[in-house]
């Protein structure tokens, strides 16, 4: 007999987007996909052992292999056994069990899942077009109170948007023009001395992406043209995403063909894997877990370009259930092994957010990602001439940075000098970001997207600047760096691995000598990160 009762399911509250409006109830006959989260087997609290995290140097951390992980914090058979119970009670579809990921696909129909779930699905028109929404709680029987964590696809409103900026037309007719400050990635590692004599080799770079896609024919004209053979780059399909360019400049196709050129310039040896997922927090989560979990690719090291303003307009961008649910999936990347590099966002200190208060970007913000901020960078060969905080007024682009709301102080951060928040009452957290690298479009990345040559910027350029970087010291080590956070704000820091930032702001926040909320610890000079980890150039 089926449990009748339901109940809701804590931080699964959702409110319109801004502007949004009801004009239907959603179509009760169509189908739809969604994830269901189950508690870990075992408490998650264990991944966070001092010789897993936070030991001195990489040679001396413990890591977990993925079959380990799955057996000691997967989704127990009983869990998993319920929940097939209940979906077989309410006319749903198992797609598929991910133990490890401790998730199960339902599929059904939208009037099912609307009963099963105890909510009411409708159609929303707002300003960028229209999804299928919901609001309040999501609810479960009483039987699975406490071993479902979340449910994520009832609603498909976009999650994250990319972070990368382009630099406009009007500066000039042609590249040669526009190229005058910007960079070829390949220049911007050697400015910031990434380690020449490794190329990435036996490594592998997840890449997270929420549209667009590329072409391969393309990627190899523009490597040649940087004289690097093509890095192996392959696409993998996650909850209905695939890799799908546009043939639009300004598209998602940007910050994909970004994110690989970028990437891959870094560290041509190693294979980039690239996980396509549709733009919602179900598919944003998924490609995640679908990454870290990934025992045939087996990244090392992840970069994410997406995200949204960790605490705008009340449940709009993120419900606490997402982002505790992408938390605990980066804590387990840092158990894994695997590096997680999050752009900090490209609206300075509001992060695009129009209440006057200062706002940080997720997943930037969690505690277990590297939050990558941007700098203007100029510069010759291997000498960096000047470099600044990336805040350009005329385009309204500047990094992302400052104190999340969401986040405590993490440990590693508590000799920093992370200030309190910069809105009333000014509340201790988690600071982001962590480092920064080039960003400015008007010194930013010769790019080729959709057939064009073009100069692109922002924070999504360092993100994969970094996954590259770190592919590159996990080579040169002959084993992953992993959660490189603690790393940093130790002996990296006390080995004088970074550039200091300290000239410029993002708006709330200004820069100054050590940690600041505008370029976190700085840019990284390469070689000195890798001598700070034991190993040589």
């Amino acid at each position: 007999m089926s449990d009748k009762k339901l109940v809701p399911i804590p931080g699964s509250e959702r409110a319109p987007l801004p502007g949004a409006r009801a004009v239907a109830p959603a179509d009760p006959s169509e189908r739809v996909e969604v994830t269901v989260l189950l508690r870990p087997g075992s408490s998650l609290q264990a991944l966070a052992a001092p010789e897993t995290l936070t030991a001195r140097l990489p040679s001396e951390r413990r890591y977990v292999s993925r079959k380990e992980f799955e057996r000691a914090h997967g989704a127990s058979p009983d869990d998993i056994a319920q929940v097939e119970t209940f979906a077989q009670d309410n006319h749903l579809d198992v797609v598929q069990i991910s133990p490890g990921a401790r998730t199960i696909r339902l599929s059904g129909t939208v009037g099912d899942l609307s009963a099963a779930f105890g909510v009411e699905l409708q159609q929303y028109e707002y300003a960028g077009g229209t999804h299928r929404g919901r609001t309040g709680a999501i609810h479960v029987p009483a039987s699975l109170a406490g071993i479902v964590e979340g449910v994520f696809g009832l609603d498909n409103r976009p999650a994250a948007s990319p972070h990368f900026r382009r630099l406009p037309d009007e500066h000039s007719a042609t590249l040669g023009a526009q190229a005058s400050m910007a960079f070829k990635p390949t220049q911007v590692a050697q400015l910031y001395d990434f380690p020449a004599t490794f190329n990435g080799a036996g490594q592998s770079i997840g890449i997270i992406e929420l549209g667009g896609g590329y072409r391969l024919t393309e990627l190899k004209t523009y490597f040649a043209g940087l004289g690097i053979h093509k890095p192996k780059v392959v696409a993998v399909s996650v909850a209905g995403g695939h890799n799908h360019p546009s043939g639009d400049l300004n598209s998602a196709d940007g910050e994909v063909m970004l994110d690989i050129e970028v990437a891959g310039a870094v560290a041509p040896g190693a294979q980039i894997v690239v996980y396509f997922a549709p733009n919602t927090d179900d598919g944003f989560l998924n490609a995640i877990k679908t990454a870290i979990h990934d025992d045939i690719h087996k990244p090392s090291v992840i970069s994410i370009s997406w995200g949204a303003s960790e605490s705008g307009p009340p449940n709009t961008s993120w419900t606490q259930q997402a982002m505790q649910a992408f938390n605990e999936t980066f804590q387990a990347a840092a158990a894994l092994g695997v590096t997680i590099c999050c752009a900090a966002g490209d609206n300075g200190s509001s992060d695009g957010v129009n209440d006057g208060l200062a706002h940080v970007d997720f997943p930037a913000s969690s505690p277990f990602v590297l939050a990558c901020g941007g700098t203007h960078l100029e510069g010759t060969g291997t000498t960096i001439t000047q470099e600044s905080v990336w805040n350009d007024g005329s385009s309204g682009g500047a990094t992302g940075g400052g104190v999340s709301q969401v986040f405590g102080l993490p440990t590693y951060q508590a000799e920093a000098g992370v200030p309190p928040s910069a809105n009333s009452g000014g509340q201790p957290g988690r600071g982001v970001p962590d480092v920064a690298g080039d960003a400015d479009p008007q010194t930013g990345y010769q790019v080729l997207v959709d057939g064009r040559l073009a100069v692109i910027g922002g924070t999504s350029a360092v993100a994969p600047l970094y996954a590259g970087l770190v592919a590159l010291v996990n080579q040169a080590l002959a084993q992953p760096i992993g959660f490189l956070n603690p790393l940093l704000y130790d002996q990296a820091h006390a080995a004088g691995a970074f550039h200091e930032i300290v000239d410029g702001n993002n708006g709330a926040y200004q820069a100054h000598p050590g940690w600041n909320a505008c370029a976190g610890l700085g840019s990284i000079d390469g070689a000195k990160l890798l001598s700070a980890l034991g190993g040589e150039s």
